[in-house]
């Protein structure tokens, strides 16, 4: 089965899920009259439209480069991560407007056998799914997978908050009759709420990190560096190496300076090894090397990734005299 195939099924299985989730919370929730219940399936009706999205994306993501847009469509999954984290800030926002509703004009529950059921139902479910999501979302590589694997892991956090709020609620009108417990689903539901934003933050950091062209991670550049200096001594040096990252590709580029007499045919040769290897170890990367004469009088940029000694350079500028 190819990447994209594959992609495009873990969506599909997230659609399907969250889809079920909801309508089964959001039946619940209001035969309860819990608000708890009802923001989580607020949360699931978030997490099925970050689904949608994810779904879409990854499909787009997958087209080939075009004259639209030379360097491909793998952005668009950057920018499915980014909205589907939107849309946990406004979720969030919505429950606690909703809980401080519920305090301020308390209503008491009914059916909570109900609710702590479909909860541990909804745990259960999305441990499932988010564990494939995140399986599949690392193997291909996918920011929009990935993002909602973590929407469905924060949902299996909520829905065991939920679930403890609505069982300390059975345990205490049982053991204190006459006390009233039912507030405890509102609080349940704010604390819902934070755990939301802050996931939401951290997937808004995430997804939009690519958008703005940053570098690769350090240790996917160190392992760049690594290989330019194996091609000592033939490579005296590089540099302007840059590197970011569009959905799940990839693109580097560097220069590198080599022997003033080099052929053609030899540095071509050369940079279509470094080429190979690091496609090799970066599927679905674009690099773009060139190569310069070493002539030994380095300026600052070239000195900082240069492989020659000092009396090295100085015997080079004096050939070239």
């Amino acid at each position: 089965m190819d990447m994209q195939h594959r992609k495009s099924r873990a969506a599909l299985v997230s659609v399907i899920s969250n889809t079920a989730l909801v309508l089964m919370k959001l039946a619940a929730g209001l035969l309860m009259g819990s608000v708890s219940v009802i923001s989580e399936a607020a949360h699931s009706a978030v997490d099925l439209t970050a689904a949608v999205i994810a779904f879409f994306s990854v499909k787009t993501s997958g087209k080939p480069a075009d004259e639209g847009h030379p360097f491909g469509h793998g952005k668009i999954e950057n920018i499915s991560g980014t909205v589907e984290a939107l849309l946990i800030f406004l979720a969030a926002g919505w429950i606690i407007f909703e809980a401080i509703e519920k305090l301020r004009f308390p209503k008491p529950l009914e059916a909570v056998g109900w609710g702590v059921a479909v909860m541990l139902v909804s745990a259960v479910v999305n441990i499932a799914v988010s564990r494939m999501l995140f399986k599949v979302g690392r193997e291909t590589d996918s920011p929009a997978l990935q993002a909602d694997a973590w929407h469905l892991r924060t949902d299996v956090y909520t829905s065991a908050g939920v679930m403890a709020g609505l069982a300390l609620i059975v345990l205490g009108n049982r053991l204190f009759p006459g006390m009233d417990f039912n507030w405890l689903d509102s609080v349940t539901a704010i604390a819902v709420a934070l755990w939301i934003m802050k996931a939401a933050y951290d997937l808004t950091l995430q997804s939009a990190r690519d958008l703005l062209d940053v570098p690769l991670p350090a240790g996917e550049e160190a392992w760049i560096r690594d290989l330019i200096v194996g091609q000592r001594p033939t490579i005296r040096g590089y540099h302007y190496l840059r590197t970011r990252k569009a959905g799940h590709y990839r693109f580097i580029e560097f220069h590198i300076q080599v022997d003033s007499q080099m052929t053609v045919e030899a540095s071509h040769n050369l940079a279509r090894k470094l080429s190979k290897a690091i496609k090799e170890r970066f599927p679905h990367t674009t690099v773009m090397i060139h190569i310069e004469p070493c002539r030994g009088d380095c300026f600052e940029k070239c000195l900082k990734g240069c492989f020659l000694t000092e009396a090295e350079r100085s015997d080079i500028r004096t050939d070239h005299s």
